[in-house]
């Protein structure tokens, strides 16, 4: 049986606590969360954050729509590319107001796990499974 695929798997290195890293792995369990295939997530990812660059909170978020849509259709997400397209612009939004635009803000902002797993859960398309899986790798960070 195939192992989940993880941040390293990505080449994501989320114990360096770095920023980056931290939206790179934020943004592909977003796109694990989803009923579908880890590999066409994985190349939705590698489409989204490689090949175009779109490595931060704002400069995803500040893609069309329907970029983002032909950015995941790359990656062969297509099941839920118009409904993710429309989440992941309200992911990077809601992260640039509340949260300046970084992720750790979520960890710095919460008292403990549960914590950071229900501001996780405040964004909308993630429910517990995604928040699982970003805190599965960054959880060793945050909580050690």
């Amino acid at each position: 049986m195939a192992h989940d695929i993880n941040a390293s798997d990505l080449g994501i290195d989320v114990a360096s606590g770095e920023e980056r890293a931290l939206f790179k792995w934020f943004l592909a369990s977003f796109l694990f969360g989803k009923r579908i295939q880890q590999e066409i997530a994985a190349d939705a990812y590698r489409a989204i954050v490689e090949k175009h660059g779109r490595d931060t909170p704002r400069k995803l978020g500040s893609c069309s729509w329907q970029q983002i849509v032909d950015m995941l259709g790359e990656g062969h997400y297509v099941r839920y590319d118009e409904s993710t397209a429309d989440r992941l612009l309200k992911l990077c939004d809601k992260l640039e107001k509340e949260y300046d635009g970084k992720v750790s803000r979520i960890r710095e902002r919460s008292a403990d796990r549960r914590e950071v797993q229900k501001r996780l859960e405040a964004f909308e398309g993630i429910g517990p499974k995604t928040a699982e899986i970003f805190l599965r790798e960054v959880g060793k960070v945050w909580f050690r």
